[in-house]
Order: C-alpha cells, then structure tokens, then sequence
C-alpha cells in the first residue's frame, strides 16, 4: 500500500464481501471520506462503525470522485451500474468507476464504452491476493483504462494496492489478465486437492504431505495458501467453491470464443461444479479436496 500525498477524496465501495470490506477499510485508513453499500445491512453498518459516511449512497453520489465495484460478477456490476438505482447516472462528469469483478473482456469493454456515454471515467481493474492482502492494503491489481482513469482512480489504488500492472489504454486488458490468473488459480486449487488426497492414498497423511511438498518442486502458492485449511479441517470461507464455476466458466467461455482448447480448466472446473453440487458452494475453496476423499472412500481431517 502506498500513501497517496493526495487531498482527500470521496469514495464509494460498492460490494463489502470479505476483499470490498478490506479495501474499504483501508480507504478509510488513507484518510479518503468513504461510503459503503451492500446487500447485507450490517456490513455497511460495521464500516459506518469504523468512520465511514453515514448518509445515503444516492445522495452523495453526484460528489463523489470514485466508486469500486466489488461485487461478485458481470450482472452484479451491470445491475450497480446501471440497474433501477444504478448509479452512474447520479455521478459528476470526470468521476472514475473501479471495476474490481472478474469478468468477460468484452463485458469490460462494454461498461468502459456505456460509462463514457454518461461523461465517467471506467478502470477495468479485477483485483488478487484475497481477503488476507485486501485487509493489509497489498492487492495486485490487473488494470488497464485511459489515462483520466488511472489518474482519478489513483487514490484508490494507493489505498489498497502494492503492486498495479497498467496493462493498457482501454478496458478489456486488465479482465484478459484476470482471466489467465483465475485459470492458474483455479487449477492450482484442484491440482493441490488431487495431490494431497493422492497422496492419503499412499500412507501420506495430509501434515506430511504439507511439510515436504511446499519444499519442493512441486510447490505453488495455492498449496501454501489451501493446504493449511484442509489440515485444519477449517472451511471458514475465504474464497467460496462458488466462485470457481463462475471464474472459470468465463475462462472457458472466452476459451470457446478464441478457439482455444483448454482441458485443464475444464477437468477443474467439473470437480468444482461438483462440490457445488454437493452443497458445498459456501466453504471454504480448498473443500473441493472432499469430492476427491468422498470419491477415493478415505477420511480429511475433521471427519468422524
């Protein structure tokens, strides 16, 4: 996180989930005057709790200078953009829209282009590190926009990034990025839950499996990260199973339109649609191991 020498802005967060919350607060910290807005009433009153703004959304929409969208998907980002209360019909001309979700680079392009219509800038800028980095203020951060955008959207970035990729001049690049990171992501967390309960398979419990492989060539950041939480039988949502059908549903859509076979992903993308299946959606990613113990007939840690 960077300490922006900036005045301070006004700076709505539209979406509080567990990476909105983190980046609101640290907004907050920087010392920007900051509204939250999400369905869940007692987020917004938690930030309100913490300093933020306690006026309505609506009505201090047409002073602010940026709005973050920290939402889940392309419809949730349509829907606060543009919807019945959309809100960037009530923004001043020059304010900046952050656009933090992952989505299609066409959808990108299509909000950018519908934005300049209304005289508002657009940062196509999906965010990664989790809710961990979003709570420290050391988000990466994909992006790419015009120049007015990164410039009106500087203190947002400063608030809650440490490293931001420009990426390019217009919307779609920095979701194009997104997209090949949800791809790494996503595989990596299903490759990690095949490997270790292959490994149980083979005598190597879980603790062990943990201790070597991390030293080793086949280490990656998603065992690292997931590992622990299946050792610890914690499925404490972080990042939920249900957003990988949707991130990598849109790997494989934009795969489609490009012509371009991507088997991997698919492979992933079947064991994580079948933890969803199982109702397992709301836990904790790494829960995508227990597809793999049901099928294998062995026991995870935690289990009776």
């Amino acid at each position: 996180m960077t300490t922006s020498m900036r005045s301070p802005a006004k700076i709505a967060v539209i979406g509080l989930g567990s990476m909105g919350y983190g980046m609101a607060r640290n907004i907050l910290k920087a010392g920007h005057e900051t509204w939250g807005a999400d369905i869940n009433a007692a987020r917004v009153e938690a930030l309100q709790a913490e300093g933020a703004a306690a006026t309505a959304l609506a009505e201090a929409a047409p002073t602010l200078d940026a709005v973050v969208t920290v939402v889940l998907n392309a419809a949730q980002t349509e829907a606060v953009l543009f919807g019945e209360d959309g809100i960037v019909p009530r923004l001043r001309k020059g304010a900046v829209v952050v656009a933090c979700a992952t989505v299609a680079p066409d959808f990108a392009r299509q909000m950018e282009a519908r934005c300049a219509e209304a005289g508002v800038l657009f940062l196509d800028a999906p965010i990664s590190g989790g809710a961990v980095r979003a709570a420290s203020g050391e988000l990466s951060v994909m992006a790419s926009g015009s120049a007015d955008a990164f410039a009106a959207a500087r203190p947002v970035l400063d608030a809650t990034s440490a490293t931001v990729f420009e990426l390019g001049d217009s919307a779609g690049a920095g979701s194009a990025m997104k997209a090949v990171n949800q791809l790494l992501a996503g595989t990596h967390i299903a490759a990690m839950a095949e490997a270790m309960t292959f490994g149980m398979t083979q005598g190597v419990s879980p603790e062990l499996f943990m201790k070597v492989i991390p030293q080793c060539a086949g280490a990656s950041w998603m065992i690292e990260n997931r590992g622990p939480h299946i050792v610890d039988a914690d499925y404490t949502p972080r990042s939920t199973v249900d957003i990988w059908p949707k991130d990598l549903g849109i790997v494989m859509d934009i795969a489609r339109s490009a012509k371009f076979g991507a088997p991997l992903t698919a492979a992933a993308l079947q064991q994580f649609l079948a933890a969803s299946g199982s109702g397992l959606g709301a836990e904790d990613d790494a829960a995508v191991a227990k597809v793999y113990a049901r099928n294998a007939g062995i026991k995870l840690p935690g289990d009776a």
